[in-house]
């Protein structure tokens, strides 16, 4: 998924999510719908979690079922914290097992929520060793301050777990949302302490415990690496070049001060701006292709706080901080004929795909731009010389205000080919992607492969 390099909100998970786009530097296609690649990843993270509640089980089961469940659940919630602070550090040799950043991050929300409930289940289950093992004052340490992160833990992944509070309505600051992000590796830290020293049964197979100590060390120094080290590792130095308003929507253009930064269209990445006061990280698709100058643009939407006040924020000259790029989401590796469909602000890597073009390109592509009103639409300019440039590459715009809300018979009929021979590349809201589908099946005109991205990394 991908908003348009703008940065539209950013997911709130990161920071509010504008815009999501795919995006590292190695681009191997992203997967179809239904792909094995993309279930890759979240079956391998799966896979770990549940062999260390097995191994758990085998090595304690001498001292009863009781106890041997309530260490496996221990060891799963243990080896699914690690994974999910590895994956936080968004490491990109991971990322194509995972069809992508976004999808990366959804297995990230769900080792979570795995981790939280394995946790709760090991507090109602805490296995009694006390008759067969020689407590020592390291170990009797590591039990009490492991308890104490143990419970301080189970609540900030209950704050990140429930940042919108359910029936309510009522939304957790931002700021402490983040915070309790943070804070998380620090209290595992402590978990992976308690680990290490804690008082064991004598003769206990040691297999168990070097596989968690393993996990631990590794989801520390992944903390570590997220929090201290990447900040000024992929951090590239831009300054404002303009900002434009546009309705709700402003384009903010960026140069590089050094080094500039490498992308392919449709791409996404990480935006700060601490010289005026909004440092923490927010995703926004890159919304122009690769220049000379090494210049990009980002459309940013008003969807959250920090995106409504970085248009008033930002001004000419102003240095900000751009880290990546990530994502998965490359046209051309589709087929000879596609079809881009955009919802509102999805239209960001459309628009960096539309730039890239050259008239050489002989892949067949319809784009159609869903949007409310026609003064929404944005980058208009760059479709339009996109077609001169491009006989092969046509456009529509569709304001439901004025042409009615887009349905996937007038998609069909948009289309100069027929969309069962056809690519369909998607960015935008999932109700406006799951209602074209279910339209489009229903007329037997299913395309051949869907390929998008999560529109937020939540």
């Amino acid at each position: 998924m991908t908003i348009t390099a703008a940065g539209i909100g950013a997911r709130r998970a990161m920071t509010e999510r504008a815009t999501l786009a795919p995006g590292r530097l190695s681009i191997p296609r992203v997967p179809a719908l239904g792909s094995p690649l993309i279930w890759a990843g979240p079956a391998l993270v799966a896979l770990i979690c549940c062999g260390a509640a097995v191994l758990g089980y085998i090595t304690y089961a001498p001292y009863g079922s009781e106890a041997a469940f309530g260490i496996a659940v221990g060891a799963g919630a243990v080896v699914a914290m690690a994974q999910t602070l590895i994956l936080a550090s968004r490491p990109r040799l991971l990322e194509p097992l995972f069809g992508g950043l976004d999808r990366m991050y959804r297995a990230h929300k769900w080792l979570g929520i795995s981790a939280l409930v394995l946790m709760i289940l090991h507090s109602q289950i805490e296995p009694d060793f006390e008759r067969v093992v020689r407590e020592t004052d390291l170990g009797e340490l590591a039990s009490e301050v492991g308890e104490l992160a143990f419970n301080a833990l189970l609540a900030l992944i209950a704050v990140s777990w429930f940042r919108r509070l359910p029936f309510v309505g009522l939304e957790i600051p931002y700021q402490i949302w983040r915070f309790s992000h943070q804070f998380m590796g620090l209290l595992f830290a402590v978990i992976v302490f308690h680990q290490f020293f804690v008082d064991l049964p004598t003769g206990v197979d040691p297999s168990l415990s070097l596989l968690l100590n393993g996990f631990g060390l590794a989801g520390v120094v992944a903390w570590l690496h997220t929090e201290f080290l990447a900040p000024s590792l992929r951090r590239r130095e831009f300054t404002v070049s303009a900002v434009t308003p546009h309705g709700d929507t402003t384009l903010v253009t960026l140069a590089p001060k050094g080094r500039a930064m490498r992308w392919r269209p449709g791409q996404f990445a990480f935006v700060r701006a601490s010289e005026a006061g909004l440092s923490e990280p927010h995703p926004f698709t890159i919304a122009s292709a690769p220049r000379a100058d090494g210049s990009l643009s980002l459309w940013v939407r008003a969807r959250g706080d920090w995106t409504r006040r970085l248009p008033g924020a930002l001004r000419a000259g102003m240095g900000v901080q751009v880290e990546g790029p990530y994502g998965r989401f490359n046209f051309r590796k589709g087929g000879a004929r596609q079809v881009w469909l955009a919802g509102g602000v999805g239209i960001t890597p459309f628009v960096a795909w539309a730039e890239s073009l050259t008239a050489a390109d002989r892949q067949g592509i319809h784009l159609v731009y869903a949007v409310r009103t026609p003064e929404e639409a944005v980058g208009v300019e760059t479709l339009a010389a996109a077609a001169a440039r491009n006989p092969r590459f046509s456009y529509q715009v569709v304001a439901s205000a004025r042409d009615g809300r887009l349905t996937a018979e007038g998609l069909t009929q948009s289309a100069p080919f027929p969309l069962r021979e056809a690519d369909l590349w998607f960015c935008g809201p999932a109700g406006l992607k799951d209602g074209i589908l279910a339209g489009l099946k229903a007329q037997g005109q299913s395309p051949r492969r869907v390929r998008f991205e999560h529109f937020e990394f939540a």
